[in-house]
């Protein structure tokens, strides 16, 4: 078996050695096909790159030559643009002047309109003040105040109709007197009148401080006291008590002065007194109060100082004359004080 052994091993190798060189042809074709188709791929893929490349370049070259194109465009866009911005600039600056022109016109023409328009609201000022102040003395004189209520409304009326804002505070004033005019209760003229010819009427039974008690026995009772007595010496003697009774009075008098009036001095205090409540009439009837109240406070002095204050006419006279002089206050008209106020601020000019 060991001489056997060799023999395969041989063989073996035989085909081994046969072999390689079969192998070795076969594997460099394969190399070499490998190789080809790699660069048959290089070529292909280079001409298609080439290909590529060359496209790329005439879209670059069109891109290029596009944009040039719209360079020359924009070019020519951007000095058209240049020129019309110059001559736009030259367009602004004239059109600045006459702007600068107009505004200056505008500005007198304003201030041509603004004295226009002073000047008539001036001349209203004054139109409206003078017919205010006419329409006081009207008010004044007649005891009425429908003249002011009537110029308050026409001069309310045309401030209303300019409608200009510096003529506001007139408007505002003339609504303020106009509401405290209407709240303003007056007192009764007529009535005040009948009161002060009560009081003349009244003077003559009012009595003076000294004067002699008026107290008379009826002449039922004196005739039925005479005729009690026993005889004639009663009779006597009774009216020579009562004279004796007259002779010697004890009164009460408060100024010195009203014990010393003598009957004639006693008549010419009485119409004294009678021409102060006259003098108040007539100064009521014209309008005068303060004239009327100071007749009506010197009657009240006289009055006070003269005459009985214990008499209940002279108490009803005392208080006739207080309530003459208490109306007396609300006699006066109301004043249009704030509306003269407010048109000689605007007539200033503030």
């Amino acid at each position: 078996m060991n001489a056997q052994s060799p023999e395969p091993i041989a063989t073996d190798t035989a085909l081994a050695v046969g072999m390689t060189p079969a192998a070795k042809p076969d594997a460099s074709q394969r190399w070499l096909a490998l190789v080809a188709v790699v660069a048959a791929l290089g070529v292909l893929g280079s001409v298609l790159l080439w290909q590529k490349l060359g496209h790329v370049q005439e879209q670059l070259a069109r891109q290029a030559a596009d944009s040039g194109a719209q360079a020359s465009e924009a070019r020519g866009t951007a000095k058209q643009a240049q020129e019309l911005a110059i001559e736009t600039a030259a367009k602004i600056a004239v059109f600045d002047a006459k702007l600068t022109e107009v505004a200056l016109q505008r500005t007198q023409l304003e201030e041509l309109m603004q004295s226009l328009s002073r000047s008539r609201d001036e001349n209203l000022v004054v139109d409206v003040e003078s017919g205010l102040r006419l329409a006081q003395q009207q008010a004044q004189l007649t005891g009425s105040v429908e003249p002011l209520l009537t110029a308050l409304k026409s001069a309310e009326q045309r401030v209303t109709r300019a409608a200009q804002p510096r003529l506001a505070p007139i408007q505002r004033a003339i609504a303020k007197d106009i509401a405290r005019i209407k709240n303003t209760a007056l007192s009764d003229t007529p009535a005040m009148l009948l009161k002060l010819d009560e009081l003349v009427s009244l003077a003559d039974e009012i009595p003076v401080s000294n004067a002699l008690p008026s107290a008379k026995t009826p002449p039922a009772l004196e005739r039925q006291a005479q005729e009690s007595l026993p005889g004639w010496w009663g009779r006597l003697g009774t009216v020579i008590r009562d004279e004796v009774r007259g002779l010697v009075r004890v009164s009460k008098i408060d100024n010195p002065d009203a014990a010393l009036l003598s009957p004639e001095q006693a008549f010419f205090v009485r119409e004294n007194f009678k021409l102060k409540i006259l003098n108040a009439r007539l100064g009521l009837l014209a309008r005068q109060t303060e004239a009327a109240r100071a007749d009506l406070s010197a009657a009240s002095g006289s009055l006070t100082r003269f005459f009985d204050g214990s008499s209940r006419k002279t108490q009803a006279a005392q208080a006739a004359l207080q309530a003459l002089q208490s109306q007396m206050r609300t006699l006066e008209v109301p004043r249009v004080d704030d509306t003269l106020a407010a048109l000689a601020t605007a007539a200033a000019g503030r």
